[in-house]
């Protein structure tokens, strides 16, 4: 797809810390005014499998980030703040579980992504991104490693820690997946103050890393034995990375990341390629111009890209049964569209046998929630993190029309 000139729908907001707020200009606060999340359920209707039920699984968690399903039916779910909480039969424990890694929660960083071993049956093992505290106020992406007992994790130690260490400024944010041959991918963000680490091998910034099960660099890898060069690295010049996912038909790896004031993209990762960041974008810098240039040779162009931002985060690829007209879509959490608070939704995408966009759909707009994470459970069934102080899970499930 080329990286033509869009036009800015609605993209109004000033960079963080950098300006007056709106109540300070003389105007009214930028947003709109919803009631908290109900209790449901809530149904819906959808364009391709139409009427599609909203579950309130539980409510009571704190910012929470990522979710992953035990194979006994329980549910770990971390919170940004650091707390790794279970759900069982659908209710919250209210003590968290032991044996998280110590997270510094940061803007967008803190206790991150969680994600069990393909062989979890056999090892019990249970993998968590995190930000690290280094130092007094510095943090390092790391990803931990530990042991699931039934009811804590044991035997936690870092498998890889990111370098350099940062302010947390900007992309703090990791994802992990589990690729079919075993292989783990992690994100990693970018720095808003030192943006070009993100084009620099010598740093993991703005990458997306191949890892073995142990945190070790895969075999492989393009950089390896570069001068200078990180041996992680499998893919660069990435912002914010906020959902990662394997294409199921494919094997590929599929990335999203947050652009700046729009340019919100989806990538398939290859390897040694570069994404851009920040040297081509299709976003404007928070003060209106774009960002850089929108297309360059030598630079990969997205299967899918937001102008405005959605500020999206966790993606899914849907390959249940029980909403067959959804089966191969893909699934993306909305924080906001267009800078507007009191946007958050979930989109709907399908694409065609050769990764072609073919249409969207955004959903529960009506409920305003900020969609942090989307993940299949088991059952078949689509399940939610909004990412609130008051945080809920979601399940959408069928429904009867009435």
């Amino acid at each position: 797809m080329p990286r033509a000139a869009v036009v800015i729908v609605a993209a109004v907001a000033m960079a963080v810390g950098l300006s007056l707020s709106a109540q300070q200009r003389g105007r009214a606060p930028i947003g709109i005014t919803w009631p908290p999340l109900g209790a449901g359920p809530f149904v819906l209707d959808t364009a391709e499998q139409h009427k599609v039920r909203v579950v309130v699984v539980t409510k009571g968690l704190k910012n929470p980030w990522s979710l992953a399903f035990l194979p006994d039916g329980q549910m770990l779910v971390t919170e940004r703040g650091g707390r790794l909480r279970i759900i069982r039969n659908g209710v919250l424990d209210p003590r968290p579980v032991a044996g998280a890694p110590e997270a510094r929660a940061v803007r967008l960083g803190g206790l991150l992504d969680v994600a069990l071993h393909p062989r979890f049956a056999e090892n019990k093992l249970v993998y968590i991104t995190y930000s690290k505290p280094a130092g007094e106020a510095l943090i390092r992406t790391a990803l931990a490693r530990g042991r699931w007992d039934g009811a804590a994790l044991t035997d936690v130690r870092d498998i890889f820690i990111a370098d350099p260490a940062w302010d947390g400024n900007g992309g703090a944010a990791s994802r992990l997946a589990f690729a079919p041959d075993g292989l783990l991918y992690m994100t990693t963000g970018a720095s808003v103050a030192n943006m070009t680490e993100a084009q620099d091998l010598g740093s993991h910034k703005g990458k997306v890393l191949r890892l073995n099960d142990d945190g070790t660099a895969a075999a492989g890898n393009p950089f390896a034995g570069k001068p200078g060069a990180k041996p992680e690295i499998f893919s660069l010049g990435h912002r914010n990375q906020l959902g990662l996912a394997i294409n199921p038909r494919t094997g590929a790896v599929w990335a999203n990341e947050n652009g700046p004031n729009g340019g919100d993209e989806i990538n398939i990762i290859q390897a040694g390629r570069n994404y851009g960041w920040p040297l081509v974008s299709l976003g404007r810098d928070y003060a209106g111009p774009w960002q850089g240039k929108l297309a360059a040779d030598g630079f990969e162009n997205p299967v899918a890209y937001w102008t405005p931002a959605i500020a999206v985060s966790g993606m899914v690829f849907y390959t249940g049964d029980r909403f067959p007209s959804w089966k191969g879509h893909v699934f993306v959490g909305a924080m906001r569209m267009g800078e507007i608070p009191g946007t958050g939704h979930l989109q709907r995408l399908v694409f065609n046998d050769k990764d072609e966009e073919l249409r969207r759909e955004m959903l529960l707009t009506d409920l305003h929630q900020r969609i942090r994470d989307v993940r299949q459970g088991p059952d078949g069934l689509l399940y939610l993190l909004t990412a609130e102080d008051d945080g809920a899970l979601l399940r959408l499930e069928p429904a009867q029309a009435p």
